[in-house]
């Protein structure tokens, strides 16, 4: 390993788990709430903060160790960093790489805002159908009602 690399590994490899990169640069608290590793679970994790990125000037990197995302994961966290990186470590290496894909339509991932959504009632349950008007910045509307998402609140709104 280089001295430049050298310098740069913050973070202790890991045996097995996963290695989220390339996160927005302070977005990690929100991506590890999302994914409900809040600190009252036994798995490890690490965390880098504000490092220098070239691809997105300043990222944040996860990893947790002995978990591996599921897809429903990958789309609840494709809502805060839909540019990042997902890689499976098993045996200290990159066993897979996981596609993070935002898509035209986000399914069954967060219920909509709006307290008065159809989305919301009890007596004839729909789909909770988010349109993605655009990525960058992130914007998405309620199929049914059509009102704009606050991102933070969608993470309050999680299913």
């Amino acid at each position: 390993m280089s001295a430049p690399e050298t310098a740069m590994r913050r973070v202790t490899a890991i045996n097995n788990g996963t290695v989220i990169d390339h996160v927005p640069a302070g977005k990690a608290l929100v991506v590890l709430k999302m994914l409900g590793l809040d600190g009252n679970m036994a798995t490890p994790v690490s965390m880098v903060m504000n490092v220098p990125s070239q691809k997105i000037g300043g990222k944040d990197i996860i990893k947790v160790e002995d978990r591996e995302l599921t897809q429903n994961e990958l789309d609840r966290l494709a809502l805060i960093a839909p540019q990042a990186s997902v890689a499976i470590i098993r045996a200290y290496q990159v066993a897979e790489k996981r596609v993070i894909n935002l898509g035209e339509e986000v399914v069954n991932v967060v219920h909509c805002t709006y307290a008065n959504c159809a989305t919301l009632g009890d007596r004839e349950p729909l789909p909770h159908r988010m349109k993605v008007v655009s990525v960058d910045p992130l914007n998405l509307r309620c199929h049914y009602c059509a009102r704009p998402q606050d991102i933070d609140e969608l993470v309050a709104n999680l299913l």
